[in-house]
């Protein structure tokens, strides 16, 4: 791996964080500088919408309202460059909770992939297609069901 291919990995990594930090502060002008203005997002497998970016950060902004914190955390992350374009495929694990009438948490975990397209623009690498692929989804350690159906899963 030359420098130019190292570079490209460790902005994409950037902006694979930059997406996670983004959701769980709810900066969704943030949100909005991890993909192309033409991106199409996919949240379908656990319950959401697929759309473009104005369209899908709006959903976004409503639903994780709802909850009292998350945290994305996206791992294990395959990155592939070709030029100006690249993929990634990367795990996500995604503990939320929302705050009961004693102040205690009920939590809720989620655990998948991300499959992104990104492209090299003039600002630096962007997401211009993302498919969140639910594999899991618990309300009790130990315990799972399969994914999709709730819309209350956000990405």
């Amino acid at each position: 791996m030359n420098v130019e291919e190292m570079a490209d990995r460790l902005e994409i990594e950037d902006l694979l964080t930059r997406y996670a930090t983004a959701v769980d502060t709810r900066d969704w002008d943030l949100y909005k500088t991890v993909f192309t203005a033409d991106a199409v997002i996919d949240y379908t497998s656990s319950g959401g919408i697929r759309g473009g970016l104005d369209e899908v950060t709006k959903w976004l902004s409503e639903v994780l309202s709802l909850f009292s914190m998350s945290q994305h955390l996206v791992t294990n992350r395959d990155i592939r460059v070709d030029g100006d374009a690249a993929t990634s495929r990367s795990y996500l694990y995604n503990p939320m909770a929302t705050a009961k009438r004693d102040g205690s948490l009920e939590l809720m975990f989620v655990g998948g992939y991300y499959r992104d397209r990104l492209r090299r623009t003039a600002h630096g690498w962007r997401i211009a297609e993302r498919i969140e692929d639910t594999a899991w989804t618990s309300t009790s350690p130990g315990s799972s069901s399969p994914p999709g159906g709730r819309s209350d899963q956000p990405g």
